[in-house]
Protein backbone atom coordinates (compact mmCIF):
# COMPACT_ATOMS: atom_id res chain seq x y z
CA UNK A 1 0.00 0.00 0.00
CA UNK A 2 2.74 2.45 1.02
CA UNK A 3 4.69 1.60 -2.12
CA UNK A 4 1.64 2.53 -4.22
CA UNK A 5 1.27 5.82 -2.37
CA UNK A 6 4.97 6.57 -2.85
CA UNK A 7 4.72 5.71 -6.55
CA UNK A 8 1.69 7.99 -6.97
CA UNK A 9 3.35 10.95 -5.25
CA UNK A 10 6.64 10.49 -7.13
CA UNK A 11 4.92 10.24 -10.51
CA UNK A 12 2.66 13.23 -9.81
CA UNK A 13 5.51 15.61 -8.98
CA UNK A 14 7.60 14.22 -11.83
CA UNK A 15 4.77 14.96 -14.27
CA UNK A 16 4.36 18.51 -12.95
CA UNK A 17 8.05 19.33 -13.52
CA UNK A 18 8.22 17.42 -16.80
CA UNK A 19 5.59 19.74 -18.34
CA UNK A 20 6.73 22.90 -16.58
CA UNK A 21 5.44 25.25 -19.26
CA UNK A 22 1.88 23.92 -19.33
CA UNK A 23 1.85 23.42 -15.55
CA UNK A 24 2.83 27.07 -15.07
CA UNK A 25 0.15 28.21 -17.53
CA UNK A 26 -2.55 26.15 -15.81
CA UNK A 27 -1.45 27.36 -12.37
CA UNK A 28 -1.45 30.96 -13.58
CA UNK A 29 -4.94 30.60 -15.05
CA UNK A 30 -6.38 29.03 -11.89
CA UNK A 31 -4.67 31.68 -9.75
CA UNK A 32 -6.13 34.46 -11.90
CA UNK A 33 -9.57 32.88 -11.61
CA UNK A 34 -9.29 32.70 -7.83
CA UNK A 35 -8.04 36.29 -7.58
CA UNK A 36 -11.03 37.58 -9.54
CA UNK A 37 -13.36 35.43 -7.48
CA UNK A 38 -11.66 36.61 -4.29
CA UNK A 39 -12.14 40.26 -5.25
CA UNK A 40 -15.84 39.63 -5.88
CA UNK A 41 -16.12 37.69 -2.63
CA UNK A 42 -14.32 40.35 -0.55
CA UNK A 43 -16.53 43.08 -2.01
CA UNK A 44 -19.66 41.03 -1.45
CA UNK A 45 -19.02 40.17 2.21
CA UNK A 46 -18.10 43.77 3.09
CA UNK A 47 -21.11 45.28 1.34
CA UNK A 48 -23.31 42.63 2.91
CA UNK A 49 -21.89 43.40 6.37
CA UNK A 50 -22.43 47.14 5.89
CA UNK A 51 -26.02 46.56 4.73
CA UNK A 52 -26.65 44.26 7.70
CA UNK A 53 -25.31 46.83 10.19
CA UNK A 54 -27.47 49.56 8.71
CA UNK A 55 -30.42 47.16 8.49
CA UNK A 56 -30.26 46.83 12.26
CA UNK A 57 -31.04 50.55 12.43
CA UNK A 58 -33.97 50.49 10.01
CA UNK A 59 -36.32 50.83 12.97
CA UNK A 60 -34.53 53.94 14.24
CA UNK A 61 -35.04 57.36 12.65
CA UNK A 62 -33.07 60.33 13.91
CA UNK A 63 -35.07 63.54 13.77
CA UNK A 64 -32.97 66.72 13.92
CA UNK A 65 -34.39 69.79 15.68
CA UNK A 66 -34.05 73.46 14.73
CA UNK A 67 -31.42 75.31 16.73
CA UNK A 68 -33.95 78.11 17.29
CA UNK A 69 -36.23 75.80 19.28
CA UNK A 70 -36.56 76.33 23.00
CA UNK A 71 -37.10 73.46 25.46
CA UNK A 72 -40.89 73.80 25.25
CA UNK A 73 -40.80 73.62 21.47
CA UNK A 74 -38.59 70.55 21.51
CA UNK A 75 -40.90 68.88 24.00
CA UNK A 76 -43.87 69.59 21.72
CA UNK A 77 -42.00 68.04 18.79
CA UNK A 78 -41.37 64.93 20.89
CA UNK A 79 -45.06 64.57 21.71
CA UNK A 80 -46.01 64.98 18.05
CA UNK A 81 -43.52 62.27 17.11
CA UNK A 82 -44.92 59.92 19.75
CA UNK A 83 -48.40 60.47 18.28
CA UNK A 84 -47.40 59.10 14.87
CA UNK A 85 -48.87 55.64 14.27
CA UNK A 86 -46.31 52.84 14.65
CA UNK A 87 -43.87 54.73 16.91
CA UNK A 88 -42.90 52.58 19.88
CA UNK A 89 -40.75 55.12 21.75
CA UNK A 90 -38.99 58.47 21.40
CA UNK A 91 -35.65 59.32 23.03
CA UNK A 92 -34.19 62.83 23.23
CA UNK A 93 -30.50 63.27 22.34
CA UNK A 94 -28.90 66.60 23.18
CA UNK A 95 -26.16 68.11 21.06
CA UNK A 96 -23.77 67.46 23.96
CA UNK A 97 -24.64 63.75 23.88
CA UNK A 98 -24.24 63.75 20.08
CA UNK A 99 -20.78 65.29 20.43
CA UNK A 100 -19.83 62.68 23.03
CA UNK A 101 -20.85 59.89 20.63
CA UNK A 102 -18.85 61.49 17.81
CA UNK A 103 -15.76 61.72 20.02
CA UNK A 104 -16.09 58.01 20.81
CA UNK A 105 -16.18 57.27 17.07
CA UNK A 106 -13.13 59.42 16.39
CA UNK A 107 -11.15 57.55 19.03
CA UNK A 108 -7.59 58.86 19.39
CA UNK A 109 -8.38 61.80 17.10
CA UNK A 110 -11.21 63.06 19.30
CA UNK A 111 -8.96 65.86 20.59
CA UNK A 112 -9.42 67.60 17.22
CA UNK A 113 -13.04 68.29 18.14
CA UNK A 114 -11.96 70.20 21.24
CA UNK A 115 -10.83 73.11 19.04
CA UNK A 116 -14.37 73.84 17.88
CA UNK A 117 -15.65 77.16 19.15
CA UNK A 118 -19.16 75.80 19.45
CA UNK A 119 -20.94 72.48 19.08
CA UNK A 120 -22.23 72.31 15.46
CA UNK A 121 -24.35 69.22 16.07
CA UNK A 122 -28.12 69.63 16.48
CA UNK A 123 -30.40 68.36 19.22
CA UNK A 124 -32.42 65.41 18.01
CA UNK A 125 -34.92 62.70 18.79
CA UNK A 126 -34.25 59.00 18.23
CA UNK A 127 -37.59 57.65 17.03
CA UNK A 128 -38.05 53.88 17.38
CA UNK A 129 -40.70 52.22 15.24
CA UNK A 130 -42.32 48.78 15.11
CA UNK A 131 -41.75 47.91 11.44
CA UNK A 132 -40.66 49.23 8.06
CA UNK A 133 -44.12 50.58 7.23
CA UNK A 134 -44.03 52.65 10.40
CA UNK A 135 -40.54 53.88 9.54
CA UNK A 136 -41.74 55.00 6.12
CA UNK A 137 -44.65 56.80 7.76
CA UNK A 138 -42.40 58.63 10.22
CA UNK A 139 -39.98 59.62 7.44
CA UNK A 140 -42.87 61.31 5.61
CA UNK A 141 -44.70 62.90 8.54
CA UNK A 142 -41.79 64.00 10.76
CA UNK A 143 -40.41 66.66 8.36
CA UNK A 144 -43.87 68.30 8.36
CA UNK A 145 -43.76 68.91 12.13
CA UNK A 146 -42.89 72.48 13.09
CA UNK A 147 -39.48 72.66 14.73
CA UNK A 148 -37.98 69.73 12.76
CA UNK A 149 -35.06 70.64 10.49
CA UNK A 150 -34.20 67.27 8.95
CA UNK A 151 -34.28 63.49 9.46
CA UNK A 152 -31.78 60.67 9.08
CA UNK A 153 -33.41 57.56 7.62
CA UNK A 154 -31.41 54.49 6.58
CA UNK A 155 -33.99 52.55 4.57
CA UNK A 156 -33.12 54.05 1.18
CA UNK A 157 -29.46 53.25 1.78
CA UNK A 158 -30.32 49.70 2.83
CA UNK A 159 -32.38 49.12 -0.31
CA UNK A 160 -29.59 50.43 -2.55
CA UNK A 161 -27.01 48.30 -0.77
CA UNK A 162 -29.27 45.26 -1.09
CA UNK A 163 -29.45 45.79 -4.86
CA UNK A 164 -25.67 46.17 -5.04
CA UNK A 165 -25.20 43.04 -2.94
CA UNK A 166 -27.51 41.01 -5.19
CA UNK A 167 -25.75 42.30 -8.32
CA UNK A 168 -22.32 41.42 -6.90
CA UNK A 169 -23.60 38.00 -5.86
CA UNK A 170 -25.05 37.20 -9.31
CA UNK A 171 -21.95 38.54 -11.03
CA UNK A 172 -19.72 36.45 -8.79
CA UNK A 173 -21.64 33.25 -9.53
CA UNK A 174 -21.60 33.83 -13.31
CA UNK A 175 -17.92 34.80 -13.35
CA UNK A 176 -17.03 31.91 -11.06
CA UNK A 177 -18.83 29.35 -13.26
CA UNK A 178 -17.13 30.65 -16.42
CA UNK A 179 -13.65 30.74 -14.91
CA UNK A 180 -14.00 27.30 -13.32
CA UNK A 181 -14.88 25.79 -16.72
CA UNK A 182 -11.86 27.52 -18.31
CA UNK A 183 -9.60 26.33 -15.49
CA UNK A 184 -10.81 22.73 -15.75
CA UNK A 185 -10.13 22.76 -19.50
CA UNK A 186 -6.62 24.13 -18.97
CA UNK A 187 -5.81 21.53 -16.32
CA UNK A 188 -7.22 18.77 -18.53
CA UNK A 189 -5.07 19.88 -21.48
CA UNK A 190 -1.99 20.14 -19.27
CA UNK A 191 -2.39 16.63 -17.92
CA UNK A 192 -3.35 15.31 -21.34
CA UNK A 193 0.20 16.02 -22.54
CA UNK A 194 1.55 13.78 -19.82
CA UNK A 195 -0.97 11.09 -20.73
CA UNK A 196 0.15 11.15 -24.38
CA UNK A 197 3.80 10.90 -23.33
CA UNK A 198 3.03 7.90 -21.13
CA UNK A 199 0.52 6.22 -23.46
CA UNK A 200 2.65 3.12 -24.01
CA UNK A 201 3.44 2.83 -20.31
CA UNK A 202 -0.25 3.11 -19.45
CA UNK A 203 -1.08 0.44 -22.03
CA UNK A 204 1.48 -1.94 -20.52
CA UNK A 205 0.17 -1.27 -17.00
CA UNK A 206 -3.38 -2.01 -18.13
CA UNK A 207 -2.20 -5.17 -19.89
CA UNK A 208 -0.50 -6.35 -16.68
CA UNK A 209 -3.76 -5.90 -14.75
CA UNK A 210 -3.36 -2.46 -13.17
CA UNK A 211 -6.66 -1.02 -11.99
CA UNK A 212 -8.04 2.20 -13.47
CA UNK A 213 -7.50 4.07 -10.21
CA UNK A 214 -3.90 2.91 -9.93
CA UNK A 215 -3.26 4.40 -13.37
CA UNK A 216 -5.39 7.47 -12.72
CA UNK A 217 -4.04 8.34 -9.24
CA UNK A 218 -0.80 10.14 -10.31
CA UNK A 219 -2.72 12.27 -12.79
CA UNK A 220 -5.40 13.15 -10.24
CA UNK A 221 -2.70 14.08 -7.72
CA UNK A 222 -0.98 16.18 -10.38
CA UNK A 223 -4.20 18.15 -10.87
CA UNK A 224 -4.61 18.53 -7.11
CA UNK A 225 -1.03 19.85 -6.82
CA UNK A 226 -1.70 22.48 -9.49
CA UNK A 227 -4.93 23.52 -7.77
CA UNK A 228 -3.37 23.64 -4.30
CA UNK A 229 -0.40 25.74 -5.43
CA UNK A 230 -2.81 28.11 -7.18
CA UNK A 231 -4.92 28.41 -4.02
CA UNK A 232 -1.89 29.25 -1.88
CA UNK A 233 -0.57 31.84 -4.34
CA UNK A 234 -3.99 33.45 -4.83
CA UNK A 235 -4.59 33.68 -1.07
CA UNK A 236 -1.17 35.23 -0.49
CA UNK A 237 -1.60 37.85 -3.22
CA UNK A 238 -5.18 38.70 -2.26
CA UNK A 239 -4.28 38.86 1.43
CA UNK A 240 -1.46 41.33 0.77
CA UNK A 241 -3.70 43.48 -1.44
CA UNK A 242 -6.57 43.44 1.05
CA UNK A 243 -4.37 44.39 4.02
CA UNK A 244 -2.80 47.20 1.99
CA UNK A 245 -6.24 48.44 0.94
CA UNK A 246 -7.54 48.54 4.51
CA UNK A 247 -4.38 50.30 5.71
CA UNK A 248 -4.59 52.86 2.91
CA UNK A 249 -8.13 53.77 3.97
CA UNK A 250 -7.11 53.92 7.61
CA UNK A 251 -8.98 52.70 10.71
CA UNK A 252 -9.67 56.28 11.82
CA UNK A 253 -11.60 57.10 8.65
CA UNK A 254 -13.54 53.85 8.90
CA UNK A 255 -14.38 54.63 12.52
CA UNK A 256 -15.53 58.17 11.75
CA UNK A 257 -17.70 57.02 8.85
CA UNK A 258 -19.00 54.09 10.92
CA UNK A 259 -18.17 51.74 8.03
CA UNK A 260 -17.50 48.16 9.16
CA UNK A 261 -14.84 46.15 7.32
CA UNK A 262 -14.19 42.42 7.55
CA UNK A 263 -10.75 41.92 9.13
CA UNK A 264 -8.06 40.20 7.08
CA UNK A 265 -7.48 37.72 9.93
CA UNK A 266 -11.05 36.48 9.52
CA UNK A 267 -11.37 36.79 5.73
CA UNK A 268 -8.12 35.18 4.57
CA UNK A 269 -8.44 31.80 6.36
CA UNK A 270 -11.97 31.44 4.98
CA UNK A 271 -10.82 32.39 1.49
CA UNK A 272 -7.97 29.87 1.74
CA UNK A 273 -10.46 27.11 2.57
CA UNK A 274 -12.68 28.13 -0.37
CA UNK A 275 -9.70 28.35 -2.73
CA UNK A 276 -8.33 24.98 -1.62
CA UNK A 277 -11.71 23.36 -2.18
CA UNK A 278 -11.94 24.97 -5.63
CA UNK A 279 -8.34 24.11 -6.50
CA UNK A 280 -8.68 20.47 -5.51
CA UNK A 281 -12.02 20.20 -7.30
CA UNK A 282 -10.74 21.81 -10.50
CA UNK A 283 -7.57 19.72 -10.49
CA UNK A 284 -9.45 16.49 -9.87
CA UNK A 285 -12.08 17.15 -12.56
CA UNK A 286 -9.47 18.22 -15.09
CA UNK A 287 -7.31 15.14 -14.52
CA UNK A 288 -10.24 12.72 -14.66
CA UNK A 289 -11.44 14.25 -17.93
CA UNK A 290 -7.96 14.07 -19.49
CA UNK A 291 -7.37 10.38 -18.83
CA UNK A 292 -10.91 9.00 -19.10
CA UNK A 293 -10.68 8.31 -22.83
CA UNK A 294 -7.46 6.37 -22.41
CA UNK A 295 -8.92 4.14 -19.74
CA UNK A 296 -12.06 3.48 -21.79
CA UNK A 297 -10.04 2.09 -24.69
Amino acid sequence: MFSRIGYTIKQAFSQVFRNRGMSFTATLAITAMMLILGLFFSTFVNVDLFAEVIQQDYNVIEVYLDDANDDAKNETVGKNLEAIQGVSSVKYRSKADAMKIMKERWGDNAYLLDNLQQNPLPNSYMVYVNDKASADRVSKEAPEIAGVSDIKYYQDTVEKLSKITRAVEVGSVVMMAFLIVVSVILVANTIKLTVFNRAKEIGIMKYLGATDWFVRAPFVLEGIILGTVSAAVATGILGALYIRFVKSIGPDILRVLSVPVISAKYLMPNLLIIFLALGVGIGTCGSIISIRKFLDK
